[in-house]
């Protein structure tokens, strides 16, 4: 089998995901590289051997003969660079969020579509050991008919992770109730199995705002400033320069189908991780706990508080990033590069959670309005449903 050759735009954090698909001579190689910093792109070849291309311009590669490419940029460069590479029939692996917008969403999925263009979305927590747990007990009818689906996130590492760098910038995100929280939107609508029509939120500001000392971090990594000694939350200092997203959020979403939800974020916790509670008909699951060691929990019977569930499922994690998906993600982007056909991550429910986040942000920061989403054009609806033949 001949390797088939990707490009990577974006030497960042999230490019460790790309080294899963470099395994020259069995089966994909990374061939291209670009990114902005001079530095990142010294080390490409290192990473990648002598082989390898770079560039600081994304439209170099263009024509580069390149099978796939992996766009790893930060948020609000994605919508550009897919529409481009989409229009250069190149397949394009987004990372999440898919756009900053919806409109942006709907762009990227019209410029697929038009170009025949294969589109994937990264959204990993689809393949977290977790949450395929939580999945398969609703499929196997454990807790009846969904009704509703409640989602705490708590962002431990939230001041670090999302306050120290482009992300505190609304202009680069939209708010963090879309950048952070696509991953839990999008698991809560296939969990319940429809998307967000009509949502309302309320958040604020309200820790990281009282923080006066700011840093420019052009050119630093999150590795480097990270530490669980940087507690409590108030403490931190080098912040940046521009802090205007939201560190605590609540949302409300009622879906197409029905079913009722609410996630809530807060990025000062002390501990991280995440919990979803489903009821259903016959039932109510929770997880415990999100990695290794995590367990889903299932009550089926009438009692008063009891902790003991009649369920228990103990949840594996297998080896690799984020719990085991990010292998999985790899391999499955790579195989519909080469075969084409369905895959578990979908770019239409990708675009249906940015815009619920986005409808969310839109009603926070005017007071808890009610917003309705429109859906996805039918069209295009049906094309990615098709498999993108």
């Amino acid at each position: 089998m001949d390797d088939i050759t990707l490009g990577v735009i974006g030497l960042g954090i999230r490019s460790d995901l790309v080294e899963l698909a470099h395994r020259p001579g069995e089966g994909s190689t990374v061939a291209a590289v670009c990114d902005l910093d001079p530095r990142l792109l010294a080390s490409a070849r290192e990473r990648f051997g002598p082989q390898v291309r770079t560039a600081q311009d994304h439209r170099e590669l263009l024509d580069a003969g390149l099978d796939g490419v992996f766009v790893l940029t930060p948020d609000h460069t994605h919508e550009r660079i897919g529409l481009d590479f989409l229009a250069a029939g190149v397949p394009v692996f987004l990372d999440k969020p898919l756009a900053i917008t919806t409109g942006g969403c709907d762009r990227l999925l019209a410029a697929a579509h038009k170009h025949r263009t294969p589109l994937y979305v990264g959204h990993n927590m689809r393949h977290m050991p977790v949450v395929v747990a939580i999945r398969r007990l609703i499929e196997q009818g454990a807790i009846g008919q969904v009704k509703a689906v409640w989602c705490r996130h708590f962002v431990g590492h939230g001041g670090d992770f999302y306050f120290k760098d482009w992300h505190a910038d609304r202009r680069n995100t939209t708010g963090l109730l879309l950048q952070k929280g696509a991953h839990d939107i999008d698991v809560i609508h296939w969990l319940a199995g429809g998307s967000t029509r009509r949502v309302n939120a309320l958040g604020g500001l309200t820790v990281y705002g009282d923080i006066t000392s700011h840093r420019d971090r052009s050119g630093e990594r999150m590795t480097e400033w990270l530490s669980t000694e940087n507690w409590p939350p108030l403490s931190l200092t080098g912040l940046n320069p521009v802090v205007d997203v939201e560190d605590l959020s609540m949302m409300q979403m009622q879906l197409d189908n029905g079913v009722l939800a609410s996630y809530q974020q807060c990025h000062y916790t002390p501990d991280y991780w995440r919990n979803y509670t489903v009821i259903g008909t016959e039932g109510r699951l929770e997880n415990f706990g999100d990695s290794e060691g995590a367990e889903v929990r299932v009550w089926n019977r009438r009692s008063d508080y009891r902790a003991e569930p009649d369920v228990t499922v103990r949840v594996h994690t297998p080896a690799g990033t984020h719990g085991g998906a990010d292998p999985v993600l790899v391999a499955e982007f790579l195989r519909f590069v080469r075969e084409g056909g369905s895959t578990v991550t979908s770019p239409v429910a990708a675009r249906e959670a940015v815009a619920a986040g986005y409808a969310a942000t839109t009603s926070l920061r005017d007071g808890g309005r009610p917003v309705d989403i429109a859906p996805v054009d039918p069209e295009l609806a049906a094309y990615f449903a098709g498999g993108q033949r």
